[in-house]
C-alpha cells in the first residue's frame, strides 16, 4: 500500500501527524507475524500516548475504510485481524 490514502478527501478534517503516525504503524507492521502483533500494537498505544496521539472512534473507523479501498487482498487480511484485536 502506498500512502495516496492520506490524500483521500475522507481523511481531510484528520490531523496530518496522526496520518502520517498511522502511516508508520502500517510499515513497521507489515513484516510482523499474528504473535508479534499484539506487543507491537501495546508498544505503538504507548508511543502515541507519549506523543498525545489519540484517535475518536470516528477518525478509526473513517481511516479504517480509507485505508481499505487502498489496499490489496493480503493487507485487507491484516487490517481484519487488527480490528478484531482492537475490538477484544
Amino acid at each position: 500500500m502506498t500512502n495516496n490514502w492520506m490524500s483521500d478527501p475522507a481523511v481531510a478534517t484528520i490531523d496530518k501527524a496522526k496520518l502520517e503516525f498511522l502511516q508508520a504503524l502500517v510499515f513497521e507492521s507489515q513484516s510482523l507475524s499474528k504473535e508479534q502483533m499484539l506487543p507491537f500494537l501495546m508498544s505503538v498505544a504507548k508511543k502515541g500516548a507519549d506523543n498525545h496521539i489519540s484517535f475518536t472512534d470516528e477518525e478509526i473507523d473513517t481511516i479504517v475504510k480509507v485505508i481499505q479501498s487502498y489496499s490489496t487482498p493480503e493487507e485487507l487480511s491484516k487490517i481484519d485481524k487488527l480490528m478484531k484485536l482492537r475490538r477484544k
